[in-house]
């Protein structure tokens, strides 16, 4: 498979993010819409999870092997280990310390006087001020950007793995690989605007979120193509599963207070069926 065809196809498994994003875009939302797709979108990001850790403790297990028939030193070993544990940390602390410097710069500085009488003001008056809606809309459509940002990493590895593929001939690995990511980003969309509750993105913002959660794989594409780097595999793997795991968090704490646990279960263990079907074409077509 040539490289222009590779990474055409590559940028096709990559934008496909794009079909369940307008969802999005949808007006109304009750409470029960809202936590149906939040924890649709958790099920999702529960399986790249469990996805990227799998393939970085793949990579590990590998070293370890080499270590074990002494093809490599444990320098090596520990080294890709310190890697793993940096990118995850990374990937996690790392957004949410960010999260928090940016919700600290917009917070409105406390007022020289009058503190009691700010204080006195009940929490529902706040919550129902045209400021704290703006606020709530503000952090949902920065969380579904983390989301985004966070499948890019995972994308961006599966794109590596298209791209090694097709440069080592293997044509029908590589178009398994293409058709299984394709079908498994599509679920990826929902992941992202899943989470929104109320807060209706603008059509700008669905065409960002798609280019950072999507345009990952087709550049993973291309530098598999032309690297072929486990360290570099690593990374992107410890760096998404981090990710995932506090934006996990972070839904799971925001969709409480509507209510709906068990719709919200159900509808959790269909989004992880979900990604489980479309990843099992492409073991699949590996086998």
């Amino acid at each position: 498979m040539g490289f222009t065809e590779t990474i055409g196809l590559g940028a096709i498994a990559g934008f496909t993010i794009y079909i369940g994003l307008p969802v999005g875009r949808i007006r109304r939302v009750d409470d029960r819409l809202r936590v149906g797709l939040a924890m649709f979108s958790v099920g999702i990001l529960a399986f790249i999870f469990m996805d990227v850790t799998s393939h970085g403790e793949e990579i590990l297990q590998t070293a370890l092997v080499r270590f074990k028939d002494h093809t490599a030193s444990f320098g090596h070993l520990l080294a890709m280990f310190s890697l793993l544990a940096a990118g995850f940390a990374t990937g996690g602390a790392g957004i949410a310390a960010v999260e928090r410097m940016l919700r600290a710069r917009r917070m409105p500085p406390p007022p020289l006087a009058g503190g009691e009488a700010a204080a006195a003001l009940e929490s529902e008056q706040v919550a129902r001020s045209p400021h704290a809606a703006e606020n709530a809309r503000r952090r949902a459509l920065q969380t579904g950007m983390v989301i985004a940002t966070a499948i890019g990493l995972h994308n961006f590895a599966e794109g590596l793995a298209i791209g090694v593929s097709a440069r080592a001939g293997e044509v029908s690995l590589a178009t398994v690989l293409i058709v299984g990511f394709s079908l498994h980003n599509a679920t990826e969309g929902f992941g992202i605007v899943g989470p929104l509750g109320g807060a209706r993105p603008s059509w700008t913002w669905l065409g960002a979120a798609g280019l950072i959660g999507g345009g990952p794989t087709f550049l993973g594409t291309i530098v598999g193509y032309q690297v072929n780097s486990q360290p570099l595999e690593l990374t992107f793997y410890a760096l998404a599963g981090g990710a995932i795991l506090y934006v996990i968090g972070e839904i799971w704490i925001g969709m409480r207070r509507y209510g709906h646990h068990i719709l919200g279960l159900y509808l959790m263990a269909a989004g992880f069926l979900a990604g489980v079907a479309t990843d099992l074409i492409v073991t699949y077509g590996g086998g």
